[in-house]
């Protein structure tokens, strides 16, 4: 078992909140750069120690709600935040094929490198690592 990385919770499970209730982005439809919707951003998970969001958890798939799935999609994959959308640069099939949402594994290293590598990105903790600057999530 891999060493945790920090602490990685789902901001539903903590007492945290938002600054700015406008700014949450759970509810809102994920759109990928195909302009397709994706699916829903279900919760988000926050580096409780750095007080940053670091992924969104999207519900995808199913018919209302019934057999959806939840992918972990780096914030740094998201390009836009409106009222109601968030945008992100990866395909609808590409958040298909992501890692799929494991509580057992929330707090394991290898399971959020798998992910960052299946989107391109390198992960929060790599040496350089600058926080994306865009609105909605923080």
């Amino acid at each position: 078992m891999e060493e945790p990385i920090g602490t990685l919770t789902p901001l539903s499970d903590t007492d945290q909140m938002i600054a700015d209730p406008e700014q949450d982005v759970r509810g809102r439809t994920v759109i990928d750069s195909n302009g397709e919707k994706v699916g829903t951003v279900a919760d988000l998970l926050v580096d409780t120690v750095e007080n940053h969001v670091r992924f969104l958890r999207v519900a995808h798939g199913g018919i209302l709600g019934i057999g959806a799935v939840s992918s972990f999609i780096p914030v740094d994959a998201v390009r836009r935040v409106t009222d109601d959308e968030v945008l992100i640069d990866s395909a609808k099939d590409r958040v298909a094929g992501a890692p799929q949402y494991d509580p057992d594994l929330v707090d394991q290293r290898d399971y959020y490198e798998k992910i960052y590598g299946h989107y391109g990105y390198p992960p929060y903790w790599a040496p350089g690592y600058l926080y994306p600057p865009f609105p909605g999530i923080r």
